[in-house]
Order: structure tokens, then C-alpha cells, then sequence
């Protein structure tokens, strides 16, 4: 996949995040008992990594041929991280 092909995918995957972690956030009165804590503190956790995974993307749009792949990796392992975060919260639902 080409640079430009990749920014477009990386944008629409944190796009997809964003707004994933916006219908977690609507579903947390849902949540009910000891398990409320617990999805509570995983929603906190992604909302933090948010962040993180924007700066990433921001790194990502802007590096240089030089430091590309050092960037791809970084910013797929981080979206990947968030979609292991979604299935442990997902389960408390």
C-alpha cells in the first residue's frame, strides 16, 4: 500500500475509533453494578490513549520519507492496541 493510500486508511480507522469511543461513552449508564467501575476506568484508559493515537496520526501525515515505515508501525501497533481495548470493554457491556 502507498503513502498516500495508507493516510487515507489510517484516517478513516481513527475516524472509526473517535467515534467509537463516543458511542462507548453514551453507552456507560448502561452499565451497571461492580462492572460499571471497571467500564469506567477502560472507557478512561482509551480516552488517554486518544491522545496518543492523534499525535500519532499527526506524526504520520507529516514524516518524512526517512522515517515512513518507523511511523506506520508505530501508528498501526497503537490502532491496533485501541482495537484490543474495545473488546475488553465491549464484554462489559
Amino acid at each position: 500500500m502507498n503513502k498516500a493510500d495508507f493516510k487515507k486508511e489510517a484516517k478513516k480507522s481513527i475516524d472509526a475509533i473517535f467515534a467509537k469511543i463516543d458511542e462507548l461513552e453514551a453507552k456507560k449508564d448502561k452499565v451497571n453494578g461492580d462492572a460499571k467501575a471497571e467500564y469506567e476506568e477502560k472507557l478512561n484508559n482509551l480516552k488517554t490513549k486518544k491522545k496518543e493515537l492523534q499525535a500519532k496520526y499527526d506524526a504520520l501525515v507529516n514524516a518524512s520519507d526517512e522515517k515512513w515505515e518507523e511511523v506506520k508501525s508505530a501508528f498501526s501497533s497503537a490502532a491496533d492496541s485501541y482495537k484490543e481495548g474495545f473488546s475488553k470493554i465491549a464484554s462489559l457491556i
